[in-house]
Parts: C-alpha cells; structure tokens; sequence
C-alpha cells in the first residue's frame, strides 16, 4: 500500500487523484510543509511525499509520472519514448509556465514575510493568460493533452486549473475551460478530494 505525505488543499490533491485513477490502495498521512515528517523524506519541506516500502519520492508531477509508469496497465504512462518525451515537454510547461503566476501571486498575499511582499497581481494574471492561450493552441482541438487518451499531463494541468478557478484567474479562451470541465468532472478526482477531506 502507497503512503502519501502531505496537506490537504495542496499538491497532494494531484497524487492522490493520481492513485484512484489507477485503482491503487493508499493510506494519507498529513503533515504540513516543513514539518519533521516532511523533512524526514524530502530536504526542502515540501509535500507530497510518495512512499513505496523504503522508497521516497517527492514533487507531484515526478510522483505522477513513477505511478502511471509503475502501473502502466491503467494507460496514464508514456508508451514510446518519444510520448515520454512530449509528456515531459507537458509537464514543464504545466509548472513553469501554467503553475508559476499562481503559486507567485499566492506566496505574495499569504506565505513570504510582510516586507517581502509585492503587488504581483497585474502581473501574475497577465502571464498566466498568456499561458492559457499557449495551452489552447498546444490542445490544438484534441481531447487531453496527449490526444485522445487520458495521462498524468492531464492531472496536473487539470489540478493547477482548479488552482486558478479557486483563485479568480481569467481562463480564455472557451476551449480551455471545455477542457478543464472535462478533466474535473472525473470521478477519481471527486474520490480523491473527499479522501483528502476525510
């Protein structure tokens, strides 16, 4: 059985969605970051932390990819080199480009100390709606980001969609949100919310 470290509300939304996708048995543990138990797995602090037995591994999206792969009866992994390849090119662009006005205009109102802080707000939403028109064009009419099949690209991008829902983010134009109501109407993601809230 899987163990997931992590808190709710965050990144481990995406593991979690990750393993009822699969059909896997896991059990949550919660901790915030930099807690001991996150610092026990991961030197940063950061959560989610997957274990396997004596195996460790942190950051959502690696997690992501190690269990489709771990699993590749469930069709959420690569199949030829050259789909691992596009997936990494996904995943990138999900976190450096999608994810990073989110998480910046997020650390600027409630995490980095007062003196810190920035008005980041014009500027995060500006970027992040130059990114969601790049997302559109990279869809270029498919279902999912990888075609017509379903993969741990679309868990993340389809979780950092959520983020930017619940933040008030402009999603533009109309194809990206048909895509996000598809991937956040999935059931496993319903089934991991709630044992996330549990």
């Amino acid at each position: 059985m899987y163990k997931v470290i992590g808190s709710s509300g965050s990144r481990m939304t995406r593991v979690l969605w990750m393993l009822e996708e699969l059909g896997q048995l896991y059990k949550v543990i919660q901790a915030k970051p930099q807690s001991p138990e996150a610092r026990q797995y991961n030197a940063t602090g950061k959560v989610p932390i997957l274990l396997n037995g004596d195996f460790a591994l942190c950051d959502s999206a690696a997690i992501c990819v190690y269990l489709g792969e771990k699993h590749p009866e469930g069709g959420m992994a690569s199949r030829t080199l050259e789909e691992r390849a596009q997936m990494d090119s996904w995943l990138h662009f999900a976190q450096s480009e999608l994810e990073a006005p989110l998480w910046n205009k997020l650390k600027h109102r409630f995490i980095i100390a007062d003196e810190l802080k920035a008005e980041v707000g014009p500027w995060t939403e500006w970027e992040f709606a130059r990114h969601v028109k790049a997302l559109a064009r990279r869809l270029d009419g498919n279902q999912y980001a990888l075609g017509d099949r379903f993969t741990a690209v679309d868990v993340v991008i389809g979780h950092t969609g959520s983020w930017a829902r619940n933040a008030k983010f402009d999603i533009e134009p109309d194809v990206v949100n048909a895509y996000l109501d598809r991937i956040l109407a999935r059931p496993a993601l319903a089934r991991a919310r709630k044992r996330e809230a549990a």
